[in-house]
């Protein structure tokens, strides 16, 4: 076989995944629905967040709650799949409309 044909036939490569994604090493053990959910936390928990202290987009998940930024050092207690969970939010928007009316 000459040398351009073998470099033809090695560049070709396989598709991954269509729209599994992360969840793929799961196969088609567990059920769809249930693949489902875990991809959404699972892409969730190992994305990148904005640190709210320098602002650059380095905060990652060390453990479960554990969040940590790369830039500026800091450890942050937040949620446990996600670095702000909506619960933390409520009271957040709570405590600075309390703040607010204080002021006034």
């Amino acid at each position: 076989m000459p040398p351009s044909s073998l470099l033809i036939a090695n560049t070709k490569m396989a598709k991954r995944t269509r729209k599994v994604g992360i969840v793929g090493k799961y196969g088609t053990r567990y059920g769809a629905s249930l693949r489902k959910t875990i991809k959404k936390m699972e892409v969730s928990q190992h994305s990148k967040y904005t640190c709210t202290f320098c602002g650059k987009e380095n905060m990652k998940r060390k453990s479960v709650g554990i969040w940590s930024c790369k830039s500026c050092r800091k450890t942050i207690a937040g949620g446990a799949w996600v670095y702000s969970t909506t619960a933390a939010a409520t009271v957040r928007s709570a405590v600075r409309r309390l703040r607010e009316m204080k002021e006034q």
